[in-house]
């Protein structure tokens, strides 16, 4: 059975890479990095202001309630820097 989504306040820290994320996949837009002790690895999210994505990464920098978002261009990285917002968790 499909459980209640549940809303979480995080930091979300925009950075532009390029490369494969720890569970093997290319990064790209929807793709975040979480602590995976807070959300589990393959977790489907939303993020206001960036869109759905999903859980599939980690950083060593990346604990409790930061989540990393990665953005197509510096540029727009910049633009995000770290924001607080309140994600939507769908478990």
């Amino acid at each position: 059975a499909e459980q209640t989504p549940y809303r979480l306040r995080v930091d979300a820290v925009a950075y532009h890479l390029p490369g494969r994320t720890a569970s093997g996949l290319q990064v790209r837009k929807g793709v975040v990095a979480v602590d995976p002790a807070l959300i589990p690895l393959g977790t489907r999210l939303f993020v206001p202001g960036y869109g759905n994505a999903i859980a599939a990464d980690v950083g060593v920098a990346i604990k409790g309630r930061i989540i990393d978002l990665w953005m197509p261009s510096t540029a727009e990285a910049r633009k995000w820097g770290r924001k607080t917002v309140v994600i939507t968790v769908f478990r």
